[in-house]
């Protein structure tokens, strides 16, 4: 199944601050999740920490958790609007030097939302789970009307 993903970080190419997976069957529940950070930039700290809907935790649990939804799918597809998302939900798999958490297979897909857009406007910009649902909406959109 296909999984639309958005990240929040600590500035340019910086930790994860918290992740979320809108799946494109509206049946199945989204993953949403954030982790603890101990120095946040002024800009996260103005723009994306208020609008976090999760009680942070330790990057360990969220990974746990993350690697416990994906292994639901036996062929998660996750498509995301910006290189980083995708490092960083990889990222997060890691568990130490030569080591990660086991999943199936997992692809990712990289789509440019100015090229498909117009882009559907996030509810709740700067939060994750707001964003990645969003997304879903702008590519579910394109698709309909490259099918007509």
């Amino acid at each position: 199944m296909r999984y639309f993903l958005d990240t929040e970080f600590n500035g340019f190419c910086g930790e994860l601050i918290s992740i979320a997976l809108v799946p494109e069957d509206e049946a199945v529940a989204p993953f949403y999740e954030a982790i603890l950070i101990e120095q946040p930039t002024e800009w996260v700290r103005a723009n994306a920490l208020p609008v976090l809907d999760a009680e942070p935790r330790s990057r360990d649990v969220v990974r746990d958790l993350f690697a416990a939804y994906l292994m639901n799918d036996p062929a998660p597809h996750l498509v995301a609007d910006w290189p980083e998302d995708i490092a960083l939900a990889a990222r997060l798999l890691i568990t130490g030097p030569g080591y990660m958490k086991p999943v199936r297979s997992i692809s990712f897909e990289l789509v440019d939302p100015d090229i498909i857009g117009p882009a559907a406007v996030s509810a709740v910009p700067h939060n994750a789970l707001h964003d990645a649902a969003a997304l879903r909406a702008t590519m579910l959109a394109w698709e309909a009307r490259m099918a007509r």
